[in-house]
């Protein structure tokens, strides 16, 4: 014989054997009167009393950093954004409905907050996801990954050893403070822990920090609730000092490894010529990198603004030494004109004097001397004598004070003085310059 009462337990189990088997998600729609009352629930906020206002919970992970636009100041991250409200009309017993806690439906069943990014520039082309979950004591959680376009300011005076910090400003759109208000799920430490977990492949910007904070803000007296997270990146510099730094200054070693080159041919100024094109050839390609709107002058413009004042202070010493060559042998060839002059007022000399004597060669002279020539052609003679005579006095005098004031070589030793100590200044101020600014980059 089997007792009665272990009959009655055998019989009460298939009965919630059977209950349990026939429980299904309409049964909770049904419930909750989803299925007839739609408009009710996507039209009006879900309170009970009007004058209660809605606590929506922000959570926002960053993912990843896809791009940073800095000359349209724009950062591109990609983030996961979970958010949940409570709904005072959509709750259930799981007890009653074989122990169903949570439910999925499409997003366009219920009401949602109008929650928007005050820095958002263009949205998302990827659909948003088109379900939420509710849970049985009411709270709706939706979650979204996006690919944001948001404005941020860019930094860029550090270039490229910036950080740039960046906003996402939560808020809504119409409701005010009195009836959304927004609270951040996560503090800043955890936000941090847990993307780093999330953040697998990082290439030119790296995830620093990101930090949340809530404030109520006050535009023409609406007053909203707002919740911004702010993130910190900083720039990977490696690449920058490779493809951009250090040819600069492989340049400024070329410019003074012309110091070499011998002054005398046009071959040192063509040299110099080129590296400062060169120069501006960077300085063209730093004018597509950094935004025109930057209050202040990066840094690395100054570097390469420096860099190309020293090269042309060397270019201009140059033209400056190549003036003073030129005019040095200039100054050769009038002595050597001088003195070919002189032999040819000796020349002039010895013929004349072999005509006063009646020496006269037999190139220039009649064969035959005429001892009654005239009285005129004597007297032509003598004058033309003494004006060869004066004339040559007047240039001895003339070379042999330019000899006692300026030497033969002059200007090619003052030119010697000059690059001397203009490289000497070069070097200097080219260390002092490199100095300050990588100071500068250090400290500020």
């Amino acid at each position: 014989m089997i007792p009665a009462g272990f009959l009655f337990l055998l019989l009460l189990r298939d009965v919630q054997t059977s209950d349990e088997q026939n429980c299904s998600y309409l049964d909770v729609l049904r419930h909750l009167n989803l299925t007839k009352n739609k408009e009710q629930l996507t039209m009006i906020r879900p309170v009970k009393n009007y004058k209660d206002p809605i606590i929506v919970t922000l959570d926002v992970l960053l993912y990843a950093i896809l791009d940073v636009r800095e000359k349209d100041q724009q950062l591109i991250p990609y983030v996961w954004i979970d958010m949940w409200w409570k709904n005072e009309f959509l709750t259930w017993d799981p007890n009653d409905f074989c122990n169903i806690t949570s439910i999925t439906l499409p997003t366009e069943l219920l009401w949602k907050p109008d929650i928007t990014i005050k820095e958002m520039t263009e949205k998302d082309r990827a659909p948003p996801n088109p379900f939420l979950v509710i849970r049985n004591d009411g709270e709706i959680e939706i979650t979204d990954d996006q690919v944001l376009v948001s404005a941020c300011r860019m930094r860029v005076y550090k270039f490229p050893f910036d950080i740039q910090t960046c906003n996402l400003s939560f808020k809504s759109v119409v409701h005010t403070d009195k009836e959304i208000q927004l609270v951040g799920h996560l503090n800043s430490s955890e936000i941090v822990k847990r993307t780093h977990k999330l953040m697998h492949n990082q290439y030119e910007w790296l995830f620093v920090d990101m930090t949340v904070h809530s404030k109520n803000i006050n535009v023409f007296d609406f007053h909203q609730s707002e919740i911004i997270y702010t993130i910190s990146i900083k720039r990977r510099a490696g690449l920058y000092i490779i493809n951009f730094m250090l040819p600069i200054l492989f340049f400024v070693g070329l410019d003074l490894a012309s110091f070499m080159i011998s002054d005398s041919s046009g071959e040192k100024l063509g040299f110099k010529v080129t590296v400062l094109l060169a120069v501006t050839v960077m300085q063209l390609i730093l004018n597509d990198i950094l935004p025109s709107s930057s209050n202040r002058i990066p840094l690395i413009a100054s570097y390469c603004i420096g860099i190309f004042g020293l090269m042309m202070l060397s270019l201009l010493e140059t033209v400056l030494v190549m003036f003073l060559l030129h005019k040095d042998t200039k100054e050769e060839a009038n002595k050597e004109q001088s003195m070919i002059e002189d032999c040819g007022y000796k020349e002039g000399d010895v013929s004349i004097k072999n005509n006063y004597l009646g020496e006269t060669p037999s190139e220039v002279l009649p064969v035959v001397k005429e001892e009654s020539s005239s009285q005129l052609m004597e007297e032509s003679r003598d004058f033309e004598k003494l004006s060869y005579e004066l004339r040559g006095l007047v240039k001895m005098l003339l070379n042999s004070r330019t000899e006692e004031a300026r030497p033969a070589g002059y200007w090619k030793g003052v030119c010697k003085k000059l690059n001397k100590g203009f490289f000497i200044f070069y070097v200097i101020a080219l260390v002092l310059f490199l100095v300050c600014m990588f100071y500068k980059w250090n400290v500020e």
